[in-house]
């Protein structure tokens, strides 16, 4: 069967394997099984919708990953992992919604067992949106010989200093996002309606740019307006714009399976004073967020320095968080679920680590979101996307 161009070098593939095999030996793991699609794919470049359905990633003390899943994905894995066919195992489609039988009890039979891997501490994914309590009990009690452990973000921890392969795609990411943005500004006007400019949204971000195709985002277009943009996780209906409110629009490119996050804030009319107030405190707060951002400072550095600036100017965030990782990601979240900016996170910020920095303010009956997805360099933090970073304003 013909193979599809793998989007990393075998050498990377394999540095990311003795990263995690390390990580493996300090908690004490003879064995590590991965249901994070992401994590999947970071591994062994495995790329598929199959994630509704169990499925998951094998790593030993030795040896290459085997890829586990559905016998319908069988050739999508042959497809897309770096590992011979002798890696890749599968489970009956009889298995599949049946109440009466489970993947895991298979993966037991066809794989640990015969290669005596049914013992011993392993580790799994025990917080992870798709590695299910059903799944966990039918693990558990095929493995009677063997403890479970939780081994929640070990892979994600080892993903979070970014390679220059890595880099290159959220570069990528970055221009789909700015065309994104550019469209909604260019096309957004009072009595427009909300779904027609998400549509116009969703062509361009598969679109791409200049040769470097859109891929799907992990999380769809947030835009809620006026009173709705009090909550930060609204998405779109039918509604038209209306002139006097204003719509943040949160969205990502992505490029490879790797994202770039960018919100906008746009305000139909003349806007309030309240919010070019909260522009400009927000603006001078992510200018401050990022002068700290370097190596050797810590989250919660960049946490206190933003919210310094904020809490100058009145506004309050609630202690809520202002960054988080990103990168390599699958439905429902692009976060790497690991770190996070805020206050108390003592995490060290190393060259090569890339955040989506995301002060958004929520009030009572409106709200306003500038963000910025950027890299921890030698040289401080620098932002992935080249776009005006303030309130839009179209009258």
């Amino acid at each position: 069967m013909q193979r599809v161009i793998f989007k990393f070098s075998l050498e990377e593939y394999q540095q990311r394997l003795l990263k995690v095999r390390q990580s493996m030996e300090v908690h004490e793991l003879d064995l590590l099984i991965i249901h994070d699609p992401a994590n999947m794919a970071w591994l062994t470049g495995y790329d598929g919708w199959s994630f509704y359905v169990p499925q998951c990633v094998i790593i030993s003390t030795s040896g290459d990953p085997i890829w586990f899943g559905r016998y319908l994905d069988a050739n999508g894995a042959l497809r897309t992992v770096y590992m011979s066919a002798e890696h890749v195992y599968c489970y009956p489609d009889y298995y599949v919604m049946n109440p009466k039988c489970h993947p895991m009890e298979h993966l037991v039979k066809a794989v640990l067992e015969p290669k005596l891997w049914d013992r011993g501490r392993i580790g799994v994914e025990k917080d992870n949106y798709y590695f299910s309590a059903t799944a966990f009990e039918w693990l558990h009690d095929s493995l009677p010989n063997a403890q479970l452990l939780d081994a929640t973000g070990l892979v994600n921890w080892c993903r979070a200093i970014k390679s220059e392969q890595e880099l290159i795609y959220m570069y990528h990411a970055a221009r789909i996002v700015e065309n994104m943005h550019r469209v909604a500004f260019e096309m957004i006007e009072p009595g427009l309606p909300k779904h027609h400019l998400v549509a116009e949204i969703n062509r361009q971000a598969v679109l791409g740019y200049e040769g470097h195709y859109g891929d799907y985002a992990s999380i769809v277009p947030m835009l809620p307006s006026g009173a709705d943009a009090s909550a930060p996780h609204l998405t779109w209906d039918d509604q038209p714009f209306l002139r006097g409110e204003g719509t943040f629009i949160e969205m990502a490119g992505v490029h490879r399976r790797y994202h770039c996050p960018l919100s906008r804030t746009i305000f139909l009319g003349e806007p309030g004073d309240e919010f070019k107030r909260a522009d400009e405190a927000m603006t001078l707060a992510i200018s401050a967020a990022m002068d700290v951002a370097r190596p050797g400072n810590t989250c919660a550095d960049v946490a206190h320095a933003l919210q310094a600036v904020l809490d100058k100017a009145g506004l309050s965030r609630a202690g809520a968080r202002c960054g988080y990782p990103i990168g390599l990601s699958y439905p429902p979240d692009w976060g790497e679920r690991t770190m996070s900016l805020r206050e108390g996170d003592q995490t060290l910020l190393q060259e090569g680590m890339t955040f989506h920095l995301m002060p958004g303010l929520w009030f009572e009956s409106w709200g306003l979101e500038t963000t910025e997805s950027i890299v921890i360099t030698n040289f401080g933090a620098q932002a992935l996307c080249n776009y005006p970073r303030h309130l839009f304003v179209k009258h």
